[in-house]
């Protein structure tokens, strides 16, 4: 005896021991669940649905809740866009093995019936999969409550920190005529970091600091010196 059943929108001839892969259904592996789309039953007396046949059904039991094989979707579009884009795809499905096809009583068996996954509701198909499925949204809502906090503490704590690191350098010697963002970094690489300092240079630490860092007759040509000397007096 052979049975055409309908399930996920597809139909299917199964008889007794067949293995079928079948459009994931509302079940864990072990349950025992009843098909009851039936629109045909085979055999000595062949009976056809119109279009199912009433109280017939298809017992069967889960096996696994498994995947199809993988499909690659790829679309390239070469006009104006010049665009591509590939998508791959698994199926999910439910192996299950056909045990009892019954011709009448199936509304009376006590068998669940076996429904999609599509058309249950979230809390069961958690239960097919073992996983919660509000634990990633309360996860989430909390790190965005957590953020805000964070980025107002942030600023705060650093600008008195940046107040006292410009106060600990020295003075701004770009204040100094001639004397740029390059080569105030050139003079702190060399410990110069002050008014003072400049102020108190010999003509000897002149010769020596042009020499070494390329200036070329700046210091004396700008009078770096006097400038210095000025800016000290404040």
């Amino acid at each position: 005896m052979f049975a055409v059943l309908k399930t996920g929108g597809k139909q299917y001839k199964v008889q007794a021991g067949d293995m079928l892969r079948v459009e994931r259904i509302a079940a864990s592996a072990g349950d025992t669940v009843q098909f009851n789309e039936v629109l045909m039953l085979g055999g000595d007396t062949p009976t056809i649905g119109a279009p199912m046949i009433e109280d017939a059904g298809v017992q069967a039991e889960v096996v696994d809740q498994i995947k199809g094989e993988k499909v690659i979707h790829f679309v390239k579009r070469r006009r104006k866009h010049s665009s591509k884009r590939t998508k791959g795809h698994r199926q999910k499905l439910t192996l299950v093995k056909i045990t009892e096809i019954l011709a009448s009583g199936a509304g009376k068996s006590g068998v669940a019936a076996a429904i999609g996954t599509g058309s249950v509701s979230a809390a069961a198909v958690a239960a097919i999969t073992g996983k919660a499925v509000d634990a990633p949204v309360k996860k989430a809502k909390k790190a965005k409550a957590e953020k805000p906090a964070a980025t107002e503490e942030a600023p705060k704590a650093k600008k008195p920190a940046a107040k006292k690191a410009a106060k600990a350098d020295g003075d701004d010697l770009s204040q100094i005529s001639g004397v740029g963002p390059v080569i105030v970094g050139k003079l702190h690489a060399e410990g110069i970091t002050t008014f003072a300092q400049i102020a108190a240079w010999t003509d000897a630490d002149v010769e020596a600091i042009e020499e070494k860092l390329s200036f070329k007759g700046r210091v004396g040509r700008e009078d770096w010196i006097a400038q210095a000397k000025d800016l000290t007096k404040g």
